[in-house]
C-alpha cells in the first residue's frame, strides 16, 4: 500500500513539474502567430490620408453584409486615390467614391441596409452613405462627426444610414478633415478646396481582445435639427 501511495506522489509531482516547466506562451511564440490574441476581436482598418491617418474598428457581428463589402473594396485596394470628397462641419466627413476630380469610380453592386442592427449614428461611428434608395450603398462612407439621431433608423419611412464601425483611434485627424475650407464644385457642394486623399486603407491586427471598443447601441438624447 505504502509503495501504490509513493507512486502516485511521485507522478503527481511529474505532472506539476511538467506543468511548471512548460509555463505560458513565450513573447516570441505569441508574435509567431499573432492571429490567436485576436480570434474573438473585431477587425480593424487604418484609414491612411494625405492629412493624417486614423483607425477604424469595424462590427462584423451587427453588420455582416456591410462590413464585408468594405473590406472587399480593401482587398481590391479600390479606396486608394479616392477622396473625403464631402465636409460639413458638425454634421459628417463623406468619402470613397471619388478622385480628386470628383469623378466617380466604378463600384461593385449596391448592398442591402442594415440600419436596423440597432447600432446608432453616434459621434466618430462610421455609417454607409447612399441614396434616397433604401438599398443603394455601395462603396461611400461618412464619419459622424457628432450623434446624428436624424440618420438612425425609425421606419420603413424613415430608414436611416447602416452604422458599421467607429474611429478608436486618431480621431484627432477626422476633426482635422472636418475643418477644411471648402467649396462648390459644378454641382457638388461642401468639397474641400484642397483635395482629402485617401491614400490608402489596410486590415490591422487588434491591439487586444476582445475589443476594447463596444457597438454603440446606446440611443443619443433627443436632439433638434
Amino acid at each position: 500500500m505504502k509503495l501504490c501511495n509513493s507512486l502516485v506522489i511521485i507522478a503527481l509531482c511529474v505532472f506539476v513539474a511538467s506543468i511548471a516547466l512548460a509555463g505560458p506562451a513565450s513573447a516570441q511564440e505569441k508574435s509567431a502567430n499573432p492571429m490567436v490574441s485576436a480570434k474573438t476581436a473585431n477587425p480593424m482598418v487604418l484609414v491612411k490620408t494625405n492629412m493624417g491617418s486614423f483607425k477604424v474598428e469595424l462590427y462584423p457581428k451587427e453588420a455582416p453584409i456591410t462590413v464585408a463589402n468594405f473590406l472587399n473594396y480593401v482587398d481590391k485596394k479600390f479606396y486608394e486615390g479616392t477622396t473625403f470628397h464631402r465636409v460639413i462641419p458638425g454634421f459628417v466627413i463623406q468619402g470613397g467614391g471619388s478622385d480628386k476630380n470628383m469623378m466617380q469610380k466604378t463600384t461593385l453592386p449596391p448592398i442591402k441596409n442594415e440600419a436596423t442592427n440597432g447600432l446608432k449614428n453616434l459621434k466618430a461611428t462610421l455609417s454607409m452613405a447612399r441614396t434616397s434608395e433604401i438599398n443603394s450603398a455601395t462603396s461611400q462612407f461618412f464619419v459622424n462627426l457628432k450623434d446624428n439621431a436624424s440618420l438612425d433608423h425609425v421606419s420603413d419611412a424613415q430608414y436611416g444610414y447602416a452604422v458599421f464601425a467607429k474611429v478608436v483611434e486618431g480621431y484627432e485627424v477626422v476633426e482635422k478633415i472636418a475643418a477644411v475650407k471648402t467649396t462648390t464644385k459644378g454641382p457638388y457642394q461642401d468639397v474641400p478646396e484642397t483635395p482629402v486623399v485617401i491614400e490608402s486603407i489596410t486590415k490591422v491586427l487588434p491591439v487586444k481582445a476582445p475589443a476594447t471598443t463596444p457597438a454603440p447601441k446606446t440611443p443619443p438624447p433627443a436632439s433638434k435639427k
